[in-house]
């Protein structure tokens, strides 16, 4: 049972400073939040509100001014940290005259992975992100959303325990977000844990059970989501709508009698999302141009590859 903190961050700040050592932009300014392991948890808030940095600061890259950061247990900058992290940046930023097949293969000696626990897990990467068909096209002909596919590949590829995914759905067409919102909550029943940022705050919702909103280097708010967002205030019934008008009339003078409000009468609308991925699962034919729909979590993934067999 996870009980841990993947993340954990007390009263973090980071302030840069010019070539004089003068103070020129307090980026971060006191944050405190924890991500619990296997939690899916989104850092949110405006450009230029901290979030880059934030990321950064776990990543390593960055060193906090003042306060306490801790991830997966140790210092950011911790190279058994880093063993254990995977992440996908804003921009995939790939070597444009290899294959998807030598990207993950460059990727994977740098993990220093064996040689048939590479294979294996390339073979199921690409079959998860939909891209088997194009393995062996170079990466630059291709477009923003199959690139991304790359990345998030190669962000997974050692199997890491804390995913860090930077705008993961960016370039990606409806079908390829809705398969990457699958994915991480996969991850998430899987146990891994995931942080992401995003400005799709509906992708959010669809995936996240936590959030931290940050504004100026400042933590707004910080919870669950269910917590942060539930309107206690009104409630909504739902039931199926009677064929007499007259009953819908009497039913909302009943309310109005015994609540003293009018109720408000409104039909539930489906999101455009699902919507639109019926229409196009019901025109999808074998010969279809365009990335092709993704497998399932790949194996390794869900847990059918020991890390052991990889160290």
């Amino acid at each position: 049972m996870k009980n841990g903190a993947a993340v954990r961050a007390a009263g973090v700040c980071k302030t840069f400073r010019d070539f004089w050592r003068r103070p020129r932009v307090e980026a971060v300014r006191g944050v405190s939040f924890e991500v619990p392991e296997g939690c899916v948890y989104a850092l949110l808030g405006p450009n230029g509100s901290g979030k880059s940095t934030i990321v950064k600061m776990i990543l390593g890259l960055l060193f906090p001014t003042a306060g306490e950061l801790q991830v997966l247990g140790r210092p950011p900058r911790s190279v058994e940290v880093k063993r254990r992290i995977g992440y996908l940046p804003e921009e995939s930023r790939l070597y444009p005259h290899l294959t998807p097949q030598e990207t993950l293969e460059f990727y994977a000696r740098l993990h220093g992975l064996p040689g048939d626990v590479a294979r294996r897990r390339i073979g199921e990467l690409l079959e998860m992100t939909g891209l088997v068909h194009a393995r062996n096209r170079a990466v630059g002909g291709f477009s923003k959303g199959m690139a991304r596919r790359v990345g998030l590949a190669q962000a997974l590829l050692n199997d890491p325990d804390l995913v860090l995914l930077d705008e993961p759905s960016s370039g990606l067409d409806p079908q390829g977000a809705r398969q990457v919102k699958d994915l991480i909550v996969a991850l998430g029943k899987r146990g891994k844990t995931v942080l992401m940022t995003s400005h799709l705050l509906a992708d959010v919702e669809d995936v996240c059970s936590r959030i931290a909103v940050v504004f100026n280097g400042v933590l707004l708010a910080e919870g669950a989501l269910d917590e942060l967002l539930v309107r206690r205030e009104r409630t909504c019934m739902s039931f199926p709508t009677p064929e007499e008008p007259a009953l819908m009339e009497r039913l909302a003078g009943e309310v109005r009698s015994v609540l003293g409000h009018e109720p408000e009468v409104t039909h539930p609308r489906q999101a455009l999302e699902p919507f639109f991925l019926e229409l196009v699962r019901k025109a999808q034919t074998p010969g279809a141009t365009g990335a092709v729909p993704s497998a399932p979590l790949a194996p390794f993934l869900a847990g059918g590859d020991s890390k052991g067999a990889a160290e």
